[in-house]
């Protein structure tokens, strides 16, 4: 089965700054809008823009009144903000990766993505006057799947006051605050890079156009792919999705176009060339593939999904251990992914090993990001453990 790549939550590299974007920004829009193919998708059933992306409504207003205002005495404004929303009783957020939320939607579910927390401690915190820094944190993309796309996704979080980054006032950790909503590593030694509201806005329009993907809705899924393009055009991500929407939507060509001008700006790019060399066999372009796909080796000789997918097959065939082993070496590049400790459950299962089974089950529980996925193991665990209990006959 192909497979199409796409990224979420932020890219993996992001080129240029503000001074140069505003520079070069009639020539650029006028480029970009050669990538677009307005003409062959519908309009959109919903507004495509980042208008209401920070609103803050009146609920939230009172939140704060309640749970920050009136609960200062004398504290730090950010560590009351910080304490009113991710202590357990008091906003209660869970972490959900379904789908990315603007601001007023994460508040009022009580959930949402790590971008989505993000857009919503900003919102809040610009209610409360205090400056907001954005950050990607420079770490392994982490990766996961819907059906046959697979979604390499990065991390973002906040800093809450002087921004660490401006060093013409010196660098004064007691000034800023880092909000972060995945706990990394306490030794880990973490680099960030700034982002602007821009690109934040960006990876957001980003977000929308893949979840929409994912459902099939191509028409929304263009129009916010190619708004995300003209919101921030250095966050290159965009013109990926947008290059696999084409080709899910028959327009091989355009989806040739989009990717390659992305692969001109990052030559590297091994999620845009493994789309680009598969737009290509789809056309029956087999010697350019090949090129890209020799490169493509070379970069990243065991892409992720590599074991997983091997060990998909050895299930398929009866080879269980062979399953197995796949499986742990694909949780060994992933240690905390879902889907692989499900998969380890099954073949443990089928080789009779109970106990590594009903680990592997709980792990794959407790790592589920979204309620959907924690509701499905909950309901495999709840038979495995019944399976578990079940009478033994005895001669």
């Amino acid at each position: 089965m192909k497979t199409r790549i796409l990224s979420l939550c932020l890219a993996a590299l992001l080129c240029g700054c503000a001074s140069q974007q505003a520079a070069r920004a009639p020539a650029q829009q006028a480029a970009l809008h050669q990538l677009f193919q307005d003409q062959r998708f519908a309009p959109p059933s919903e507004p495509v823009n980042g208008d209401h992306l920070f609103t803050v409504t009146d609920g939230m207003r009172r939140y704060l009144q309640d749970e920050v205002a009136h609960n200062l005495k004398g504290r730090d404004v950010r560590k009351a903000l910080f304490d009113a929303l991710y202590r357990k009783d008091k906003l209660k957020l869970e972490y959900d990766s379904a789908m990315t939320r603007n601001a007023q939607q994460a508040f009022e579910a009580r959930t949402g993505n790590c971008l989505s927390l993000v857009i919503m401690t900003a919102a809040l915190a610009h209610e409360l006057g205090l400056e907001v820094q954005y950050q990607r944190v420079v770490t392994d993309d982490a990766w996961s799947r819907s059906g046959n796309l697979y979604f390499s996704a990065g991390h973002v979080n906040l800093v809450l006051g002087q921004s660490k980054f401006n060093l013409t006032r010196g660098y004064n950790s007691a000034l800023y605050m880092t909000v972060d909503f995945i706990p990394l590593p306490e030794n880990a030694k973490i680099q960030s890079q700034q982002l602007e509201e821009s690109t934040i806005v960006a990876m957001y329009m980003n977000n929308r156009a893949a979840e929409l993907l994912v459902q099939d809705k191509l028409d929304d899924a263009y129009w916010w792919a190619r708004q995300a393009i003209l919101t921030d055009p250095t966050f290159l991500n965009s013109y990926n999705t947008l290059g696999v929407i084409y080709k899910h939507h028959g327009d091989a060509p355009a989806a040739e176009r989009i990717l390659r001008h992305a692969l001109q700006l990052d030559a590297n790019n091994t999620i845009f060339m493994h789309n680009l060399a598969q737009t290509l066999e789809d056309q029956q372009r087999m010697e350019e593939a090949k090129v890209l796909r020799a490169r493509l080796a070379q970069l990243e000789p065991y892409p992720p999904f590599y074991f997983f997918n091997l060990g998909q097959k050895a299930m398929q065939q009866g080879d269980y251990v062979r399953a197995r082993d796949l499986f742990l070496r694909e949780l060994d590049r992933a240690p905390d992914y879902h889907e692989f400790h499900f998969w380890l459950a099954v073949a443990s299962f089928k080789l009779g090993d109970l106990k590594s089974a009903d680990k592997h089950m709980k792990a794959a529980l407790d790592n589920s990001t979204t309620r959907g996925d924690h509701d499905v193991y909950a309901a495999k665990m709840d038979r495995l453990r019944a399976y578990e209990a079940r009478p033994t006959a005895k001669q």
